[in-house]
């Protein structure tokens, strides 16, 4: 301790304990300190910082302090604005000891003698590593339960080497209580200061550690409803703080005002109404409500009892069918007659239509203007691909990114509970692991189920009873059979070349002028130039090709427009090879003479009837027959009994009885990479085997189809109408028809009746009478052979 003594006025701190080079910030507003403060600043800013053995007492007395302080330096005072608080910044020098004479005034002052830091005594150098060692540790521990000391106080504290720096490092540092802080600002021994910390970082520590343990079972004891009350209302409080509570109200009463005005049934009502008030109790801004908004959007959006009235005058829609399509007369016929029963009984449900026929006949076009005659909303469902159930019923909403399926989009899409829905490509639909769409297609086809149709997604029963379905199909035959037999098939054939002419002329060369933004002054196709697209630049059922090549034309023309700056532009067929280039196809053409082993047979195809020749050679060999040009297992078959029914009737013939021992057969059908089946060429193919075993020419103007049995019965076969047209472009004057295909004759084309002979047989003697332009001969059988046949027979049965 210096002998030495200093006269500093006293600042009396109230919980406060300042140690030796320890900064320490605080405000005073008692007059006592502030005369303290402004003593110091006058007579070389030192204080003397002691704490008050009571904190309780306002005006202490030189008596009510501690004995042991510490001398100060002011470093900073600052009188804070509209406040009589004066902010204080001081750092501690050194300990000091209060004196025993005081001088009396506005503040109070008094001899300090300062108390320099004492040597470590009475100690040797081990004991005191051992002690900051141990220090060191404890107060790691003790770190770890405070969580309020940062990284670089620790790393201070590791760092120190000496006693009293240890000491006072921690000590300034600890949140410790103010009266632990003055037991050990009085300690002047670094080691004991230090090993009385020692038990203090211990003591905190623990208790420290039984805080956070009693803490825990307070919060596990609280019971679960009141926490969540709790946590209820401070969302609450949240919400109302950012203005949401008011938004949630109003859009509640919205979506409530909503349900009540559409009029659900009670049990729909009650499950919105609940749906609502959830979404009212959720942040706004949650993934949850944004699922349950989304959904109360979409089910509050739909055309609940909306229905567009129909127009069911017939003359109109008869005219609008001639305006956007040529010819189909039947088909249009049909779709009157559904009008015209419409028209008695409005209420009629169960009439869907299916639409069959190969690409680009107008199936599409001819929905779309149904839809406008009737003046009802036309909307369209693309099912070609479709392989999950999902897309047919939708997604239920536990799924993340659920949503409707393609029948409530379409309603929510047209506005109305009674549009015209068209089912695009239904023969396409697919079906995997996910499910089967054609089986949730049953339920929206079925008049008695569709009035309650159930969408996953919004999961609330939807009436499409009034909505009138249009599908539509390449081949009937790939529709599954439940969902066909609840449709009506109306069939549209391809179009005859005739048919095709009037098309172009009449609405394709209109629809591309005005697409391309030209006039019919500026650009012209001649007739003899769409007769020659037609034939020898497309090949086609519909006219979607065709409709290409007049669109290419029109940009050809825009070109010369605008780049040569003509006025007209005229195609014709002299140059239109100059435009679209060497045409693709070539027409079929009949052979230029009757040939042997060579029938013109009928095929049909999804772009319309063709003619399918049959070749036949018959070559040296040992009676083997070999069928080429992708034949199907089918048309194999074919061949096999046309083989076997001339070779039962071999002997009736001007031929080698032994030919399926002496000759090879082969039988080939031309356009090898074309796959090809069915049984419909077995007349044509036996009557080319019997051409080529017997040498007689087949009339090249003849072409045929039917099925053949064993015995040489013509059986019946489809797409006779088809297969007709295919015959007449040919250039076929006669079409040799099996005799049970009679009544599809009404289905031909009349143009190709008028052009085309069509013959009825029942077996194939009648098929050879046709097809030869010379029959062979049949040999004459004299009676001893016909009596011994006839005996050996009877010897068989016995």
């Amino acid at each position: 301790m210096n002998d030495t003594f200093k006269i500093l006025p006293i600042l009396p701190l109230r919980g406060l304990v300042l140690y030796p080079k320890m900064i320490l910030h605080f405000d005073v507003s008692r007059e006592i300190s502030k005369a303290a403060l402004a003593r110091a600043m006058k007579n070389g800013r030192e204080i003397f910082v002691v704490c008050p053995k009571d904190i309780k007492i306002n005006q202490p007395a030189v008596d009510d302090l501690h004995k042991i302080g510490v001398i100060a330096q002011v470093k900073q005072v600052m009188k804070l604005p509209n406040s009589e608080l004066e902010r204080v910044v001081v750092e501690g020098v050194c300990r000091g000891m209060l004196g025993s004479f005081a001088v009396g005034g506005k503040c109070i002052t008094a001899q300090i003698t300062p108390i320099e830091e004492m040597r470590v005594t009475g100690f040797s150098h081990e004991y005191e590593q051992a002690v900051v060692r141990q220090g060191k540790e404890l107060f790691e521990e003790y770190a770890q339960t405070v969580k309020k000391i940062s990284s670089n106080v620790i790393m201070d504290i590791i760092s120190a080497e000496k006693a009293e720096e240890l000491a006072d490092c921690i000590a300034i540092n600890a949140p410790f209580s103010w009266q632990k802080h003055q037991e050990l600002l009085e300690i002047i021994n670094p080691v004991k200061r230090l090993e009385r910390l020692l038990i203090i970082l211990k003591e905190e520590t623990e208790l420290n550690l039984l805080e956070r343990k009693i803490q825990d079972k307070v919060q596990e004891g609280i019971d679960e409803n009141q926490r969540e009350y709790y946590l209820r209302e401070q969302l609450k409080a949240i919400s109302d703080e950012l203005g949401e509570g008011e938004q949630l109200q109003n859009e509640l009463e919205e979506y409530l005002s909503k349900i009540k005005e559409i009029g659900f049934a009670p049990e729909t009502e009650d499950k919105l109404v609940k749906e609502a008030q959830k979404l009212a109790k959720m942040s706004s801004s949650s993934q949850d409500a944004y699922v349950v908004r989304n959904y109360l959007d979409t089910v509050l959006s739909l055309p609940w009892h909306t229905y567009s009235k129909d127009n069911l005058n017939i003359k109109k829609a008869r005219k609008v069918l001639d305006r956007d399509h040529y010819g189909i007369d039947k088909v249009k016929d049909r779709i009157l007659e559904l009008i015209a029963v419409r028209q008695i009984k409005p209420d009629i449900s169960g009439q869907i239509i299916c639409l069959v026929g190969p690409p680009g006949v107008g199936k599409t076009s001819v929905a779309r203007s149904l839809a406008e005659a009737m003046g009802r909303k036309y909307v369209r469902i693309s099912l070609g691909g479709v392989h999950d159930e999902a897309e047919i019923r939708g997604h239920r909403r536990t799924y993340i990114g659920a949503m409707q399926g393609k029948i409530i989009s379409a309603i929510k899409t047209a506005g109305t509970s009674n549009p015209l829905m068209l089912f695009d490509e239904i023969d396409k639909l697919g079906s995997d692991y996910k499910g089967d769409p054609s089986s949730a297609m049953l339920e929206v086809l079925d008049s008695e189920q569709n009035d309650t149709f159930m969408d996953n997604y919004i999961d609330i029963p939807y009436d499409l009873s009034k909505v009138f379905f249009i599908t539509t199909a390449n081949d009937a035959s790939r529709i599954p059979e439940p969902l066909y037999d609840r449709m009506e098939i109306i069939e549209l054939a391809s179009y005859t070349g005739e048919e095709k002419f009037h098309i172009a002329k009449k609405h394709l060369y209109k629809k591309e002028l005005k697409r391309h933004g030209l006039s019919a002054k500026q650009v012209h196709i001649s007739d003899d130039a769409l007769k020659l697209l037609i034939e020898k630049y497309t090949s086609e059922a519909g006219v979607r090709e065709l409709e290409r090549c007049i669109g290419k034309l029109m940009r050809k023309a825009a070109a010369e427009i605008v780049e040569n700056k003509k006025s007209r532009v005229s195609f014709t067929a002299r140059n239109l090879k100059a435009y679209l280039g060497t045409p693709k196809y070539k027409s079929e053409k009949l052979l230029p003479a009757d040939t042997v082993g060579i029938v013109n047979g009928l095929a049909w195809t999804s772009v319309g009837g063709k003619l399918l020749r049959v070749e036949v050679n018959v070559l040296e060999g040992s009676g083997k027959v070999e069928f080429t040009g992708s034949l199907g297992d089918v048309m194999k078959e074919s061949c096999a009994a046309a083989v076997s029914y001339i070779r039962s009737i071999a002997d009736q013939y001007d031929m080698d009885k032994a030919f399926y021992k002496n000759a090879d057969i082969h039988i080939h059908f031309p356009a090898g990479a074309t796959p090809k089946d069915g049984p419909s060429a077995g007349i044509a193919i036996a009557t080319a085997v019997l051409s080529a075993l017997t040498a007689s020419p087949v009339r090249r103007d003849i072409a045929m189809t039917g099925e053949i049995s064993l015995k040489g019965r013509v059986l019946p076969i489809g797409g006779l109408r088809e297969k007709a047209m295919g015959a007449y472009l040919a250039g076929v004057s006669k079409v040799i028809i099996p005799e049970d295909n009679i009544p599809d004759l009404d289905e031909v084309d009349d143009i190709v009746k008028a052009h085309v002979e069509f013959v009825s047989v029942s077996s194939l003697d009648e098929v050879f009478h046709q097809a030869f332009a010379d029959v062979p001969e049949k040999r004459e059988q004299p009676t001893v052979i016909l009596e011994q046949k006839a005996e050996k027979r009877a010897e068989i049965r016995q």
